[in-house]
C-alpha cells in the first residue's frame, strides 16, 4: 500500500458536525423530535451491529437489506484497496470472502454517530477484526476505522456509504490450518474452489 495516507480525522473522512443532542425545550413537540433522534441513534447502531454479525456468519441475505440499493463500499486495507457500488455487487463479491473456508471475527466499537436530519446521519466505528483463510493457511488481523453515511427509506435506517481504512494490519502464514472444535461457516458458508 501506498505510504501516502490522508490523516483519518473528521474533515478528511468528510464528516461534518450533527444535529446537536441537547433537548429543545419543554414543548411536547420538541421532545417527541429529542426521543426519536436518540431513537434513531439507537436504530443506526443496531444496524451496524447486524452488519458485523451478518458478515462474520455469511447471512447474505439479511445483509442485503441493511443497504441501500446504490451502495457505495470502499475498503483500503494494507495490502488491498476494494470499491463497489450497488448492493447486488456488493453481496456478490463479500460472498466469495466468507465462505466455507473462512473465519471471520469482526467487532465495531466505539459509535460516533452524527444526526444530519431527520433521515440522514453518519457514523464513526473502531473495527477490530481477525480473518483466517483455512484454504491458504493465512490469519489477517487488525484494526480500522470505518466512516458511514446512513439514509433513512420508508421508516428504516441503510447503509448508504461504507468506508474503512486500516490502522494496523498483520497477515500471518500460519503452519498449518487452526484445529477447529466448531466453525460456522464451514457449515453454512458457500462451498468455494481452493
Amino acid at each position: 500500500m501506498s505510504e501516502q495516507r490522508q490523516q483519518l480525522n473528521k474533515q478528511n473522512m468528510g464528516i461534518g458536525e450533527g444535529i446537536p443532542l441537547q433537548a429543545t425545550g419543554t414543548d411536547l413537540e420538541g421532545l417527541r423530535q429529542d426521543i426519536q433522534r436518540l431513537m434513531d441513534i439507537e436504530a443506526i447502531k443496531q444496524l451496524k451491529h447486524a452488519y458485523f454479525r451478518c458478515i462474520d456468519t455469511a447471512n447474505l441475505a439479511e445483509l442485503g437489506t441493511l443497504f441501500h440499493d446504490d451502495v457505495h463500499v470502499h475498503f483500503i486495507g494494507g495490502t488491498y484497496e476494494w470499491q463497489v457500488t450497488g448492493r447486488e455487487q456488493y453481496l456478490a463479491n463479500i460472498g466469495q470472502s466468507f465462505n466455507a473456508s473462512s473465519i471471520g471475527h469482526h467487532n465495531g466499537h466505539q459509535p460516533e454517530i452524527q444526526m444530519l436530519s431527520a433521515d440522514e446521519a453518519t457514523g464513526i466505528w473502531y473495527l477490530a477484526d481477525h480473518m483466517w483463510l483455512l484454504g491458504h493457511n493465512v490469519l489477517t488481523h487488525g484494526t480500522a476505522l470505518y466512516w458511514d453515511r446512513y439514509s433513512k427509506v420508508d421508516g428504516r435506517w441503510l447503509i448508504r456509504e461504507t468506508r474503512y481504512e486500516r490502522l494496523y494490519e498483520i497477515n500471518e502464514a500460519l503452519a498449518a490450518a487452526p484445529q477447529l472444535s466448531s466453525h460456522y461457516l464451514g457449515v453454512h458458508g458457500a462451498k468455494v474452489e481452493s
